[in-house]
Formats: structure tokens, C-alpha cells, sequence
């Protein structure tokens, strides 16, 4: 009886996701709030506190009464009070006097991580890419490997000559060059959005399956 339940509710909740495909409709936002609601709390009581703040905060300051096992007799690590405020001034969003407050804490996640994320990008994005650009362009008996590395260098190059915008993109050299980049990066957002479209594709094929096999038993 379960099972039936749960298929039941599953396929009238697709159902009423597929019918915006008519238009906008309250069968839709029904599916639509109700998928908000349901992930909001889902993400607060099982990710955010059991799996972040219990672990990370309670544990570590209060370990006789949230950890577990040998952590129950470590000593409190009362340092973490620290981020711990930091975070509840995230709650003076809620009101319209005081939402300033909150600010120091935006500021000092975003300082640091942008900190954080330049070091990690120039690390595994931008020596990669230097590393794999500086290769020899023409590998003796291998034609393959020589047009594949011809690619990716006239590429490097063409890319960044389009992101110099301290000239504009004309001329016989500055401007063909600016456009071969701008054909690299159309590809490369074509062949992105190709393997987001099959990924797509592979959920709503997902989908009629559910509906046609383990709901109406068709296939």
C-alpha cells in the first residue's frame, strides 16, 4: 500500500509539472512550492544541523552533550564561538532596521572566499592551461597530436586576445584573431550546453519511465 502511494503521488506531481508545458497553471506552482518547501526543509534540519552545525559548531563547543563517542571527551574548542556569532548576525536579515549588521559577516565570507577561490582557480585552471599550451606544435610522426596541439594553442592564444578589451577588436590581426576566440568560445558554450541538454534528456527519459513501467505498467 505504500508503494502504491508513493508512485501515485510521484506521478501526479510529474504529471503536474509536465502540464506547464500548456502554460502557467496551479497545478504547477502546487508542484512547485511543495518541491521548494519540501528541499528548504530537507536541506535546514537534515543538512544544515545534522550534517554542518552539529558537527562542526555543537560538537566541538559542547562535546559532552552533541558528540559522540571518543569526541564526547575532547576539551571545547571555544575559539569556534567566533564563527559561530558571525553566523548569527546573518539573522538580523529578517529585520529592516538592523539588516546592516549582517554585512560584516557577507563581507568576511566573501573576502575569503575569493581569497580562497583565486588561489584554487590559478592552481587547477590557469597553470593547467599554461602547462598544456606550452608544448611543441609539431610531433615528429604523430599528425594527430600536432593538429590537436596546434588546436589548443591557437586557441589560448585567440581567447585571450578577445578578453583584451584595452584595444578595440579591429584590424587585419587584432580583429581576426579577437574572432577566431570568439569562435573557440562558441564552441566551447555549444558543447557545454550540448552535455546539459543530455543530461536533461536523461532525466525525462527518468521520468516517462516512472510513469509508463512503474505506474501505469505499460512497458
Amino acid at each position: 500500500m505504500t508503494l502504491t502511494l508513493s508512485v501515485w503521488v510521484g506521478a501526479v506531481i510529474t504529471l503536474c509539472c509536465f502540464s506547464f508545458l500548456y502554460r502557467d497553471n496551479p497545478f504547477y506552482r502546487f508542484a512547485e512550492h511543495l518541491f521548494v518547501g519540501v528541499s528548504a526543509g530537507y536541506y535546514f534540519s537534515l543538512i544544515s544541523f545534522h550534517q554542518v552545525l552539529k558537527p562542526n559548531l555543537l560538537a566541538k563547543i559542547m562535546p559532552a552533550q552533541f558528540a559522540t563517542g571518543a569526541a564526547a571527551t575532547a576539551a571545547p574548542e571555544y575559539m569556534l564561538l567566533i564563527p559561530g556569532f558571525m553566523g548569527l548576525l546573518m539573522l538580523f536579515r529578517f529585520s529592516a532596521a538592523y539588516s546592516w549588521v549582517s554585512r560584516f559577516t557577507v563581507a568576511f565570507v566573501m573576502g575569503v572566499s575569493t581569497g580562497l577561490g583565486i588561489v584554487y582557480s590559478v592552481q587547477q585552471y590557469l597553470m593547467p592551461q599554461i602547462a598544456k599550451a606550452i608544448r611543441p606544435i609539431v610531433v615528429a610522426g604523430d599528425f594527430f597530436q600536432s593538429f590537436s596541439n596546434l588546436v589548443l594553442v591557437v586557441g589560448s592564444v585567440a581567447c585571450l586576445f578577445y578578453f583584451f578589451f584595452s584595444t578595440e577588436h579591429r584590424g587585419p590581426v587584432y580583429g581576426n584573431i579577437a574572432r577566431v576566440g570568439i569562435w573557440y568560445l562558441m564552441l566551447s558554450f555549444g558543447a557545454a550546453f550540448g552535455a546539459t541538454v543530455m543530461g536533461r534528456i536523461s532525466l525525462l527519459i527518468g521520468r516517462f519511465h516512472f510513469l509508463l513501467h512503474d505506474w501505469l505498467n505499460i512497458v
